[in-house]
Formats: C-alpha cells, sequence, structure tokens
C-alpha cells in the first residue's frame, strides 16, 4: 500500500500496530549499517539513497512486508538464509513480521553496502 506519508516516523506510526516494531527494527538496521546513505520517503515508502540511487527500501504492504534489496549480487549471495520468505530479484516479502530474520536483514544489508555493482 502506497502511503503519503512525508517522513519514515510517520510511515511507521501509521502501520498496522502489529507491524511497527519490526519496521521500527528494519530501519533502525537501516540507519545502523548504510553508512552515507540519506534516509527518504520515495514511492510512498521508506528509502535509502547513496549517490542519487535507492539501494534500499522496505515497505508494509496489503499482504506482506516487503524488503527491497537493489542490487542483485547481495540477494544472490544470501538467498540460502531466506527461507520462509518469498523472494524475487531484489524484493524479499515476507507473509508474517515473525517470518524476518533480522540477523540475514543486518547482512544484506552489510552486503549493500560493501557492493559495488548497480541497482537493479
Amino acid at each position: 500500500m502506497k502511503s503519503s506519508a512525508k517522513d519514515v516516523t510517520t510511515y511507521i506510526r501509521e502501520a498496522p500496530a502489529e507491524r511497527q516494531a519490526c519496521l521500527s527494527t528494519m530501519r533502525s538496521l537501516c540507519r545502523a549499517t548504510l553508512t552515507g546513505y540519506e534516509e527518504g520517503m520515495e514511492h510512498g515508502m521508506p528509502s535509502y539513497k547513496k549517490d542519487g540511487n535507492i539501494e534500499v527500501a522496505f515497505a508494509s504492504q496489503a499482504n506482506y512486508i516487503s524488503l527491497y534489496i537493489l542490487k542483485k549480487d547481495v540477494v544472490d549471495a544470501n538467498r540460502d538464509a531466506l527461507t520462509g520468505a518469498n523472494v524475487g530479484k531484489g524484493c524479499i516479502r515476507y507473509s508474517v513480521p515473525e517470518k524476518i530474520n533480522f540477523d540475514v536483514v543486518k547482512n544484506l544489508l552489510s552486503g549493500t553496502l560493501a557492493s559495488s555493482s548497480r541497482v537493479c
């Protein structure tokens, strides 16, 4: 669901109550790991840009929580660890917050930070 929130704090506050803690943790990991990235709202969801390019985003959708890791090599390197998630080229969909392994999310974020590949 595309949000009209102007900032990430508002976005999380307007999300369903059962997802707010998960989204806050996702935000904290992004802010702690993605040094040199700019946090903002793009396409109605929290996003993290480097050199003007969105490399990471997350969203509370109607039926899942999505994490966008827009460097395919990073997703591919972690694909085996993403059990329980529906994984596409750059979108990782979790049907419920409890299925999110935040250690794997941190690895994805660290991999994004270290990767010199282009966004997909």
